[in-house]
């Protein structure tokens, strides 16, 4: 039997990238990780693209971080050449990541869960919430 493709999504920050994967049918959450970019880009697109080997991930949801009137924004463009070494690889979908981190937040808040010391854990659930979004979408 072929192994099912994941879909992908990656909240990129300056420090770490959040990352949320589907379970093998597209259909839900499944997983999340971090990626410590640590100043070396190359090692965490390396990192990025192993999750997808080993998850047989074809489609890549990256959130850009537009500014709140819509317009492209510096950190967008941060990001979007951040991966662009893997767009020939990979379906690159650039999604607008407006407020994920407040919505990370404010979810992790309800949960009781303290981030303030971990704040890998907001980058996960906005990975998390980008991917829920395009999966609650198609």
């Amino acid at each position: 039997m072929d192994k099912l493709n994941r879909i992908m999504a990656l909240d990129i920050g300056d420090k770490r990238v959040g990352v949320a994967l589907s379970d093998p049918f597209g259909i839900f959450l499944s997983k999340t990780e971090l990626i410590l970019r640590q100043n070396n880009d190359k090692k965490a697109l390396n990192s990025i693209e192993e999750l997808c080997k080993e998850y047989n991930v074809q489609k890549i949801l990256v959130g850009v971080p537009y500014n709140m009137d819509g317009t492209f924004g510096f950190q967008a463009q941060k990001n979007i050449e951040f991966i662009a070494p893997l767009k020939e690889k990979y379906e690159l979908i650039y999604r607008d990541e407006r407020l994920t981190s407040f919505d990370a937040e404010e979810e992790l808040k309800k949960r009781k869960v303290s981030y303030s010391k971990n704040k890998g854990l907001v980058d996960m659930k906005s990975a998390a919430i980008i991917l829920e979004d395009y999966l609650g979408e198609i």
